[in-house]
């Protein structure tokens, strides 16, 4: 019993003292550091900048403000905190050559990763519903899609993620940890964390697989029926020119979504299935960095409005200096 109780002290000594994880990153080699700094580097700014660029010219014209582009405005919002909250501090360890976060930081970097991740995901539901009204019940859209609706399926997809997050972090800081602790990462990724933890991770694992379906399953299988229903109407239309338009309304949402749909899905897939650290470690980087990175770019080149609205954007920009 004393040796018991001693083990259980000393667990929860390393607990109390543990101040900062050690995020090990991509490589330890001094060359590749510079390397590895600006391409994330310049991957984010073009992520934050073009997804920025996408909110004012949404925000700022009268012409797209519905309930479409209000949730084209909201995903973009959500890339870019969604990138944000890994893609700095991961800049700032490689600028500093440390690889240390606090313990804190830690666990507020996952909450809000794993909160934008799944809105990314219930957002592109909304969008994938908000398109079926549009072609498939097209007279009555606007009486379905009213701005009171399309608020609450928005306040609705961040209290529902946010409220899931918080329970990942709230069984999370139950477990206990060794000093020194490392994560084969360059962020706070939920997986490893399960994997170094001291403690019994049952609770977190079932939890983990609930939220897998909640957070991915049922949004991917939401947006794969909306999609199949609008393709279907779409190839149902006699007329050309009504089919044409139709296509050019949602052709940039399609295009997007193969893109859009691993946010979510790779946090908590990937988190639950066994992947060697560079492989897990390289996924981790191409859901968070590099798939959001041509949203705007899609969204701007293939829909005439957005490029439109960007236009008008970039002549009051320029009548203002």
């Amino acid at each position: 019993m004393i040796l018991f109780r001693n083990h259980r002290y000393v667990k929860a000594e390393n607990h109390t003292q543990l101040s900062e994880f050690l995020l090990l990153g991509f490589s330890e080699d001094p060359e590749l550091q510079p390397l590895l700094f600006g391409l994330f580097l310049s991957m984010y700014v073009v992520t934050a900048l073009g997804n920025l660029l996408i909110v004012l010219a949404i925000s700022s014209d009268s012409h797209l403000h519905t309930p479409m582009y209000f949730f084209l405005s909201n995903l973009s919002f959500a890339d870019i905190c969604f990138s944000s909250t890994t893609v700095p501090k991961m800049l700032v360890n490689i600028q500093v050559h440390s690889k240390g976060i606090s313990y804190i930081g830690c666990l507020t970097q996952m909450y809000f990763m794993m909160m934008f991740s799944g809105l990314d995901n219930f957002l592109l539901t909304v969008l994938a519903y908000d398109w079926y009204m549009a072609i498939c019940h097209a007279l009555h859209y606007m009486v379905i899609m009213n701005p009171h609706l399309c608020v609450l399926f928005v306040l609705v997809s961040w209290f529902i993620n946010s409220w899931v997050a918080l329970v990942h972090i709230v069984l999370m800081i139950r477990l206990t940890f060794s000093t020194g602790t490392e994560i084969a990462h360059s962020f706070c990724d939920l997986a490893q964390l399960l994997k170094v933890a001291l403690s019994d991770t049952l609770i977190n694992y079932v939890f983990l697989y609930v939220a897998t379906a909640l957070l991915s399953v049922f949004p991917v299988t939401g947006i794969l029926f909306s999609y199949s229903r609008i393709v279907s109407s779409l190839m149902r239309m006699s007329f050309t020119a009504g089919k044409y338009k139709a296509f050019s309304t949602s052709g940039s949402p399609l295009s997007v979504v193969p893109l859009l749909c691993r946010t979510g899905l790779g946090v908590y897939l990937t988190s639950a299935v066994t992947l060697s650290s560079q492989s897990s470690s390289v996924a981790s980087v191409m859901y968070t960095v590099v798939t959001s990175m041509p949203n705007p770019f899609i969204y701007s080149l293939r829909n005439t409005d957005v490029k439109g609205a960007l236009g008008r954007l970039f002549s009051r920009a320029g009548s203002c200096l």
